[in-house]
């Protein structure tokens, strides 16, 4: 099965991902955490609750460009996003900060 994560970037940057595999969704919610809280990532709601989406969106932006030229990581990022959201094919739309397929 094919799998594949596009990061588009508000300034028009676009990467695309071919993880092997999905992560499972605790390993990949576990690596999700660890990068929120090591990139120092706001909560996107006033709440302070944060959905996977929101922070498949903050990890991807507090990385950067920079951050996805490391194959390992940006690898590793797509195989738990793709984890997370149990999808085999995910947009993530910096621009207008949504998460889609």
């Amino acid at each position: 099965m094919r799998h594949d994560v596009t990061v588009r970037f508000a300034f028009g940057d676009e990467v695309v991902l071919h993880p092997a595999a999905a992560l499972p969704l605790e390993e990949a919610r576990r690596w999700l955490d660890d990068e929120f809280i090591r990139l120092a990532c706001e909560p996107a709601r006033a709440s302070g609750k944060v959905l996977f989406a929101d922070k498949v969106l903050a990890v991807a932006d507090a990385a950067g460009t920079a951050g996805f030229a490391d194959a390992a990581w940006a690898e590793r990022y797509a195989s738990a996003t793709l984890g997370a959201l149990g999808k085999t094919s995910v947009l993530v739309n910096l621009a207008e900060g949504r998460v889609g397929h």
